[in-house]
């Protein structure tokens, strides 16, 4: 088939699969989808490492890169050390993370010397640094979340001939993107995994290609809780391009999501999960669990700190309890948390990525197909 989208991209069928996993994003591009590592979290050196393994892995097949760059941050424009910033971690928030994992049978030794650190950072410097990193290899498409793209990222993908692409959770964003230079839309519903505004994935890719029409036309992408090829259909039905996805990829055989993750994964509802500020001090939908309970309003703890610091006091910690999960380890179980749509509830078994890719074009082929009959009808 073809879409804008492909056409762009140099693609067979309109999926872009973004994934933290290197094996992931090689293993849908060598389908015919397009893989986009997620970088945010990756030093300038980890980030030439992975890239140069997905260009072995994929013949030349297109794939991109999704950096994050945000607008607006705690600390923006400071160029503060990671030091600087864990010391603006106030220590009623420190203390209450304590008090979290006391109440789940766990102590901060639990965790680590370290239990507040930085990990990733969100400044321009390193975006700049991973920008370098990215274009030394063949990608086809740059992405940036949380906001308009920083010019300097615009600015050399126009250089290298690469599209950019923005996610955007309400119409006056995709308005900005386009009028910033911005080549690709992600119209991103709340149903999303990771950081999603409040509009439903239905409403929002139409309303966002109705508001940019006088603008500029740019390809749009539909996001939020697709996992399947009928939803892909769905989406092209409503005028996109073709399917951002994210959640899907979390349970296939080549991902490294934690094992006792992946379990909850499978064993969750649509109903599981929650949009909330608990991980990164930004809305973003994740897993129902002990911690991000322990970050709603009426729970007696303090309000969640802004970006980058709630990240500060929570991702080392959720990355350890992940490890302590595995070990069977109930206080950590409960408290296990991570980022995924809701489109979780159609996740119920492990497969591997090109299944996943097979499944979701043959569902699609059949969805248009029920289209095409009831036109017949």
């Amino acid at each position: 088939m073809k879409t804008a989208i492909c056409d762009m991209l140099d693609i067979d069928f309109p999926l872009l699969a973004f994934s933290h996993c290197r094996d992931v994003v090689a293993a849908v591009t060598n389908a015919g989808g397009f893989g986009v590592l997620g970088a945010s979290s990756h030093t300038a050196e980890q980030l030439e490492l992975e890239l140069a393994w997905i260009d072995e892995h994929v013949g030349g097949r297109p794939y991109g890169v999704d950096i994050i760059c945000p607008e607006k941050f705690e600390g923006k424009g400071m160029d503060l050390t990671s030091e600087q910033i864990v010391a603006m971690v106030p220590d009623e928030h420190r203390e209450y993370v304590a008090k979290v994992l006391a109440e789940e049978g766990l102590a901060l030794d639990d965790i680590g010397e370290e239990p507040f650190r930085v990990f990733g950072s969100v400044s321009d410097a390193l975006g700049q640094q991973l920008l370098d990193v990215s274009f030394r290899h063949p990608i086809r498409l740059i992405a940036n979340a949380l906001g308009v793209p920083p010019g300097f990222m615009i600015e050399r993908a126009k250089a290298e001939s690469v599209p950019v692409a923005a996610l955007v959770g309400a119409k006056e964003h995709a308005i900005k993107q386009v009028q910033a230079g911005v080549d690709v839309l992600v119209a991103q519903g709340t149903e999303a995994g990771g950081h999603c505004g409040e509009v439903t994935t239905m409403v929002l890719v139409p309303e966002v290609i109705e508001a940019i029409r006088e603008v500029r036309d740019v390809p749009v992408l539909a996001a939020g809780g697709i996992v399947t090829g009928r939803q892909m259909a769905a989406a092209v039905a409503l005028g996109a391009a073709g399917a951002w996805t994210g959640s899907v990829w979390l349970t296939t055989e080549e991902a490294e999501t934690a094992p006792y993750t992946v379990q909850k994964l499978l064993a969750a509802t649509s109903r599981d999960t929650v949009r909330s500020k608990a991980r990164t001090g930004k809305p973003s939908r994740q897993l129902r669990s002990a911690w991000t309970r322990a970050w709603e309003a009426d729970a007696g703890g303090p309000a969640p700190l802004p970006l980058p610091l709630q990240s500060v006091i929570s991702e080392t910690v959720l990355r350890r309890l992940d490890t302590l999960a595995e070990k069977g380890n109930k206080g950590a179980q409960d408290l296990a948390t991570y980022w995924v749509g809701q489109g979780v509830g159609l996740m119920n078994k492990v497969r591997s990525a090109r299944e996943v890719v097979r499944d979701m074009i043959e569902d699609y082929l059949d969805a248009t197909e029920r289209l095409t009959r009831s036109l017949e009808d």
